[in-house]
């Protein structure tokens, strides 16, 4: 059992620094100081990749100019819609007021129509930073991060700083590690910091290989519950354990 920012941070190749997991069902941002999560800086925001796939859905049927394609529009179908043609906007203001501003993008769904994306295609994720736009009066993924970056002792924040990484298959959108960077320098502005993230190409899947590294070491089999205790005490014993 381990924290999942702790092991996308192993999957770095770091044991401190902020993770920001922007996953299926849930985002988080976790503070982990050598080794260790800071409970403190633990903050998580109701919008994922299930909410964007039905958020791209309600944009389709307000906008879409051929509503005979829309059925097909299964959630794997809108899943496969989402990861191939839409992206995060560095500037979703502007974007929104200069039509034609970004070029379209076609989809051809499983029956063999064809669907069209304008301004869906970065309305889509904006949730992630303006969860406002699915009526929800949290702050952004990017204001987490700073938050939890509060809560960190001031002799290690610098520290942790230089090491926030980014995981999970909604942050995969192109544009997304620059937006979050951008969002972030915009918060620290004046502090006398600039702020950059990392963005590994694989991060889709960093909590799995944080997890096969953590597991390999000798220093974490005190986080292991073996078959035989599973057996002789039942699902239980995770709370004895851990």
């Amino acid at each position: 059992l381990a924290n999942s920012g702790f092991l996308s941070l192993c999957a770095h190749g770091r044991v401190t620094g902020l993770a920001v997991e922007a996953g299926a069902a849930v985002s988080h941002v976790t503070s982990v100081w050598g080794g260790q999560t800071l409970r403190k800086g633990t903050r998580s925001l109701g919008v994922a990749g299930d909410h964007l796939s039905r958020h791209l859905h309600g944009l389709l049927l307000q906008s879409h100019t051929e509503p005979s394609a829309l059925p097909a529009l299964t959630k794997k179908v809108l899943t496969q819609l989402k990861e191939q043609c839409c992206y995060v906007s560095l500037d979703y203001e502007g974007d929104l007021q200069e039509e034609g501003s970004h070029p379209p993008a076609r989809f051809q769904t499983p029956d063999g129509r064809w669907i069209s994306l304008g301004k869906e295609r970065f309305c889509c994720p904006e949730p992630l930073f303006r969860p406002k736009l699915l009526r929800l009066s949290c702050p952004g993924l990017h204001q987490l991060a700073w938050e939890s970056l509060q809560t960190v002792p001031e002799q290690a924040r610098r520290h942790v700083l230089g090491n926030i990484v980014l995981s999970g298959g909604s942050s995969m959108f192109p544009g997304f590690p620059e937006r979050m960077c951008l969002e972030l320098n915009l918060l620290f502005r004046g502090a006398g910091v600039h702020v950059e993230v990392l963005a590994n190409p694989r991060r889709g899947s960093a909590v799995w290989a944080g997890g096969s590294m953590a597991a390999s070491l000798t220093s974490f089999q005190h986080s292991w519950m073996t078959k035989g205790e599973y057996q002789e005490h039942g699902t239980e014993y995770v709370h004895t354990k851990f």
